[in-house]
C-alpha cells in the first residue's frame, strides 16, 4: 500500500524533489524481501516509490543463515527497481538523496577478522543454538540474554572452543555491516546495538560494568579479547553517521547513477524502524510488527520490577527504555498455507494472485467460530524459546468433536500467528505495565479489520494501523534519515506527532469482548498443546 504522492504534493514539485534530493531513502533487509522506500522531506508520510526483491534464508549445516553475495545482489535489486518505480511513476531518474537509512533483522552474529573478512557464515536471529551462554550471560549480568542476541553467540562460539574466536576483530549486525560497506562507518543505532550486547540507560553506551564482566569470564578461554575493541559505536537516532562513499555508491548502483556524499543516519534493527513506523516511541504506546518473525515492543514508564526470560530490556532508536517479546516464528506458515489455496485455484482453472487469496481466507476467518472451533495451529518452523522448543515442528491438530470449517481453519491460523506472542506478553501483564495502544504493521494487516481485530481480541488493547503499515520498516528507516536535518532541535516523538503522523486518520479497533474470550480459550489450549509439540521435535 503505497500513500498517495499526488494528494499532498502537485506532481511537478515531486519531480523536483526528486531531482534536487530532497528526498530520503530508506532501505531495509527483512526476513523475506528487501525492500527500498522513497519518502519526499517536505512531506515524510507521503511514499513516493519502492522497490523490493525477495530473498529466503537457508538452513546450511543446521544453521539459518544468508550469504552475504545474495546481501548485495538483493541490495541491488530492489534499489534498481525502485529507480525503476521513480521513472515509471515521475518520469525522473534519481542520482542523489537528501539522506539515507539501513535497517535489517536484529541481532545474530557477523565476526569478522583484521582484514574485514567474515570468519564464520552469518549466524542469523533464527538460530537457538546458544542456550548455555544465554543462561550464563543472563545470571552474570543479572539481566535477561536471549538466546539471537550477538553476544550470546560469540559467547558460545568462546565455550565451544570454534577455531575462528581467536581471529575476531569486529563483530555487527547485518544492518551495521551493510552500512560500513556503503560507508566506511563501523557504528550502530542505539536500538540495534541493544541487540548486541546491554546497555546503559544512562550513559546511552554499551553497558561498562557488564563489559568488564565479560572480559573477566573469557580471559582463560579466548586471551586478549577485549569486547569494546569488537563492537561498533553507539549513535542516537538523528546523529550523523558518515556519508555513502563511492565504493558504497557502486556497491549500491553498479550502473554509476547514484552519486557519492549522501548523509546517512545510524543503522537500525527492525525493531526500532517498526517502532518509528508506527508512531510508537512515547511511554504508554506499543506496535506490533509481523514478518517471518513477531515481536510487540512496549515502551515502558518505569524499570521491571524483575527478570522475565520472555522478555528483553531494549530501546528506541532515541535510546528510551522498553520491554521486547520476541518470537522467531511469525507469518510464514500462514503464507505456506495461503499458498496451498493459490495453488487449488490454478489447478481448478481459476487462478487468483496470492494477494485476492489472502484477502478471501482472511474474510473467511472472520465468519469462523471466536475460538476457531477447538482448532489449534502452531506457526513454529523455527525452535521458539518462549514455548520451550528448541528446533520448529508446524502442526495442525484437531479434535474428533472440533468443527473443521474453512472459516475456522483460516481463524485458527491467524491466532497461532499472535499464540506465543499472547504468551510472552502476560509477562508485562504481570508487571502492572500499561498500555494506552498498540500500533501494528506488517504485511498481514494489508487486508482491512481482519488480522488488526484478532490481534487487539488477543492483546485485550486497542489496536491501530496506519495507511503505511504495509511499508513497514523500510519507511521507518526512510523517516529516520529525514529525521537527520530536524534532530539538532526536536525530539524524535516531537518529529514523529507533528511532522509525520500529524493529522492522518489511523483507524483503531478496540478489543471485541467476543474475540477477546474466544482467544483466551484458544490460548489456554494452545498452551496446554505444547507438549504435542515438544513430543514432536522429540519423535520428527
Amino acid at each position: 500500500m503505497i500513500a498517495d504522492a499526488q494528494a499532498d504534493m502537485p506532481d511537478e514539485a515531486v519531480r523536483a524533489a526528486i531531482r534536487e534530493g530532497r528526498t530520503s531513502l530508506g532501505i531495509e533487509l527483512g526476513s523475506t524481501r528487501i525492500k527500498a522506500c522513497l519518502i519526499a522531506d517536505d512531506d515524510p508520510a507521503t511514499v513516493l516509490a519502492v522497490g523490493a526483491h525477495d530473498w529466503e534464508n537457508l538452513f546450511v549445516d543446521r544453521v539459518w543463515t544468508y550469504a552475504l553475495e545474495d546481501v548485495w545482489s538483493g541490495l541491488r535489486a530492489a534499489y534498481a527497481d525502485l529507480v525503476r518505480d521513480v521513472r515509471e511513476r515521475w518520469d525522473v531518474e534519481p542520482v542523489v538523496f537528501g539522506a539515507m537509512g539501513v535497517s535489517a533483522m536484529m541481532h545474530g552474529y557477523l565476526p569478522f577478522d583484521a582484514d574485514g573478512e567474515l570468519l564464520v557464515p552469518f549466524r542469523t536471529w533464527r538460530n537457538t543454538s546458544t542456550g548455555p551462554a544465554a543462561r550464563e550471560l543472563t545470571e552474570l549480568f543479572g539481566t535477561n540474554i536471549p538466546l539471537r542476541w550477538s553476544i550470546a553467540h560469540l559467547y558460545q562460539a568462546v565455550l565451544d572452543d570454534e577455531a575462528h574466536v581467536p581471529d575476531v576483530r569486529f563483530l555487527t549486525t547485518l544492518a551495521g555491516y551493510v552500512h560500513w560497506q556503503l560507508t566506511g562507518r563501523r557504528v550502530l543505532g542505539i536500538g540495534d546495538a541493544v541487540g548486541m550486547f546491554p546497555v546503559d540507560a544512562e550513559t546511552k553506551d554499551y553497558d561498562t560494568e557488564a563489559v568488564a564482566r565479560f572480559d573477566a569470564l573469557v580471559a582463560d578461554r579466548a586471551p586478549g579479547m577485549r569486547l569494546a575493541e569488537l563492537l561498533p559505536e553507539i549513535l542516537i537516532a538523528g546523529a550523523p553517521a558518515g556519508e555513502l562513499s563511492a565504493a558504497g555508491a557502486s556497491l549500491l548502483d553498479p550502473t554509476g547513477g547514484l552519486r557519492p556524499g549522501i548523509p546517512f543516519c545510524p543503522p537500525e534493527g527492525d525493531a526500532g524502524t517498526g517502532m518509528v513506523a508506527t508512531c510508537a516511541v512515547a511511554p504508554r504506546t506499543g506496535n506490533v510488527s509481523a514478518g517471518t518473525s513477531i515481536f510487540a515492543m512496549v515502551v515502558l514508564e518505569r524499570p521491571l520490577e524483575r527478570v522475565h526470560d520472555e522478555l528483553d530490556l531494549v530501546t528506541t532508536p532515541a535510546g528510551d527504555p522498553v520491554a521486547m517479546v520476541h518470537c522467531n516464528n511469525g507469518a510464514s506458515e500462514l503464507a505456506a498455507w495461503v499458498e496451498m489455496f493459490v495453488r487449488f485455484a490454478e489447478a481448478a482453472g481459476t487462478p487468483l494472485a496470492a494477494d485476492v487469496v489472502f484477502a478471501t481466507l482472511f474474510r473467511e476467518a472472520l465468519a469462523g467460530e471466536s475460538d476457531a472451533g477447538g482448532l489449534l495451529a502452531y506457526n513454529h518452523l523455527s525452535g521458539e524459546p518462549i514455548a520451550g522448543l528448541s528446533e520448529g515442528r508446524p502442526l495442525f491438530v484437531r479434535t474428533p468433536d472440533s468443527r473443521f470449517t474453512l472459516g475456522n481453519v483460516m481463524r485458527a491460523q491467524l491466532y497461532g500467528v499472535f499464540g506465543t506472542l499472547a504468551l510472552g506478553m502476560g509477562a508485562l501483564v504481570d508487571e502492572g505495565v500499561e498500555i494506552d495502544r498498540m500500533y501494528a504493521h506488517g504485511g498481514m494487516f494489508r487486508t482491512a479489520g481482519v488480522a488488526q481485530r484478532f490481534l487487539a481480541g488477543a492483546l485485550d488493547a486497542p489496536v491501530a494501523v496506519a495507511a503505511t503499515a504495509s511499508e513497514g520498516g523500510a519507511w521507518g528507516i526512510a523517516v529516520l534519515a529525514s529525521y537527520l536535518s530536524a534532530a539538532p532541535t526536536t525530539e524524535l516523538d516531537d518529529y514523529l506527532t507533528e511532522r509525520v503522523f500529524a493529522g492522518q486518520d489511523i483507524p483503531t479497533i478496540a478489543p471485541d469482548p467476543d474475540d477477546v474470550a474466544g482467544f483466551a480459550a484458544y490460548l489456554d489450549r494452545y498452551r496446554a498443546g505444547l507438549a504435542v509439540e515438544a513430543a514432536a521435535v522429540t519423535a520428527l
